[in-house]
């Protein structure tokens, strides 16, 4: 038995538009398990919507969202969870920045940034990362439950180019 259908899926070409110095309004909520790997499907899916936002993959606005992300769902799971608990991520995207908050139950564990004891540390530079790349950062207790929202800032330029040509 044959098929017409090519046995791998394949991403549809977009037609290459011209740079815009503005985002148009985009907005994506979704829950998440406070698990390591509800962290790992919040990064790939805010990935996916970036991408479709204009922000492709590969290009210096797309890694840094993707580790604002990464770091702040990976501190949701490990310093935010309560059992039963899941965190929330919110991404918008509005003028010429991107903002990325993550929402979790645990409202007394505050961040703050700190300096590693020693270069082999392997943890504790998140938040340092997050104030490196985001234009602002910070924090807010939940009006309506127990928690906080760690928000970032970043700005950027969309690169609106068709997907598989060279940048």
């Amino acid at each position: 038995m044959t098929s017409n259908q090519p046995p791998l899926p394949v991403r549809p070409v977009r037609p290459t538009r011209t740079p815009r110095t503005r985002l148009p309004w985009h907005h994506f909520t979704m829950r998440f398990s406070s698990t390591p790997r509800g962290a790992r499907l919040a990064r790939r899916l805010a990935g996916e919507r970036l991408d479709t936002w204009g922000i492709p993959y590969g290009s210096d606005a797309h890694d840094a969202l993707l580790l604002t992300v990464a770091e702040l769902s990976s501190n949701a799971v490990r310093h935010g969870h309560v059992s039963g608990r899941d965190f929330r991520l919110r991404v918008s995207a509005e003028g010429t920045s991107i903002r990325v908050e993550v929402t979790d139950t645990r409202g007394e564990r505050l961040p703050a940034p700190t300096d590693p004891a020693s270069p082999d540390q392997e943890d504790g530079r998140g938040l340092l990362l997050v104030a490196t790349l985001a234009d602002r950062w910070g924090w807010y207790p939940c009006a309506d439950g127990p928690g906080k929202t760690v928000w970032a800032v970043l700005k950027v330029s969309p690169l609106l180019v068709a997907a598989g040509s060279s940048q």
